[in-house]
């Protein structure tokens, strides 16, 4: 829904990185922040874009007045447009008294909209009307008000795809591409991974009041600094606090990460279903169709290794997990690991 922020709350947020890409932006930022423009924030989901809207409206000339969010898809068409513009008393089954929307109270301010893509065309008319003429009306009303709001808005979708294919209002896209912030997604910004890391490790200490944040191993850095983050930030700050939480007060620092809390030993588990049970016969037919003469100790040492480094990734190479799936001790599977010289022993 929306959210009232103050420079206050700004102030506490942090945008942590030092990569050229997201100095880039930062850079942008402060270019575009004085300019009465509207922008257009575009990045994959926890990138920051609400973050960087703040920034904008704190370096304007605006930053003493209001700043209100609100996330389009979270409200139906009636309601968005009602929640964006007002409405007068009995506009509509239910509607007691006068509303005002969100740009007559963030008046002289700022209005940041998120999920922009999700906006029905009717609101994304009207949309286009307060940017062009600076005035809207009221739900059931039928005077013409005066807006003084710089639009700020922000999406993960292909605006221009969209317009093409019809879903979104090309003329709309014009006006609001004054210019367009485009966020790296953080497996772009892999300088900034371990910084953004031990600040959210840090934080989560003190949250939790322990003395000290104990760090991280080196193969938990790897692993940071190899995966992917779909979820971006906001998913690598979920990791390292879910990390810290389950770390407690052992001293050691920590090794293993957890990036998918949803995995379970018994539900990932190699051929779960039928489809992997198929493909595992598939990956594994070469063992029956067996060519003889055969040197057999060479072909078991083959075999061994196949099924400790199929485990070894269904585990994420998490040694524990990997003995479990193989209904192996952990000391045995490390001795075979060992012995094969693997990718993964420590």
């Amino acid at each position: 829904m929306a959210r009232l922020l103050n420079k206050k709350d700004f102030m506490k947020q942090n945008l942590i990185g030092e990569s050229p890409a997201f100095l880039a932006v930062l850079d942008k930022v402060s270019q575009l922040a004085p300019i009465e423009r509207p922008v257009l924030i575009i990045g994959e989901r926890g990138t920051g874009k609400e973050l960087i809207a703040q920034r904008l409206h704190y370096l304007s000339r605006r930053w003493d007045k209001p700043l209100l969010s609100l996330n389009c898809a979270t409200l139906s068409e009636g309601l968005i447009d009602s929640e964006l513009f007002g409405h007068e008393s009995g506009s509509f089954t239910g509607s007691k008294g006068k509303h005002k929307g969100r740009f007559e109270r963030a008046e002289g301010g700022t209005l940041f909209l998120d999920e922009l893509a999700t906006a029905p065309l009717l609101v994304q008319e009207k949309l286009l009307r307060v940017i062009e003429y600076g005035e809207y009306e009221r739900v059931g009303g039928h005077t013409a008000l005066n807006a003084d709001v710089r639009l700020v808005c922000a999406t993960n979708a292909d605006l221009p795809k969209l317009a093409e294919q019809g879903d979104f209002r090309a003329d709309l896209l014009d006006r609001l591409a004054f210019d367009v912030i485009m966020l790296p997604p953080l497996r772009e910004r892999k300088e900034d991974i371990l910084s953004l890391a031990e600040h959210y490790a840090m934080k989560m200490c003190r949250e939790l009041q322990l003395e000290y944040f104990v760090g991280f191993t080196s193969k938990a850095q790897h692993s940071l600094l190899e995966y992917e983050w779909p979820g971006n930030v906001r998913e690598l700050k979920n990791v390292i606090e879910r990390a810290i939480y389950q770390h407690g007060l052992n001293a050691d620092p920590i090794d293993e990460l957890i990036f998918n809390p949803f995995e379970t030993v018994w539900n990932n588990t190699l051929g779960h279903n039928a489809e992997q049970a198929e493909q595992q016969q598939e990956e594994e037919a070469p063992s029956s169709a067996v060519q003889f003469p055969l040197d057999y100790k060479q072909w078991q040492e083959e075999q061994d290794i196949h099924l400790l480094n199929r485990a070894l990734e269904e585990a994420k190479f998490n040694q524990r997990q990997a003995a479990e799936l193989l209904g192996l001790s952990y000391h045995q599977l490390r001795g075979m690991v060992r012995k094969y010289g693997l990718v993964g022993q420590s």
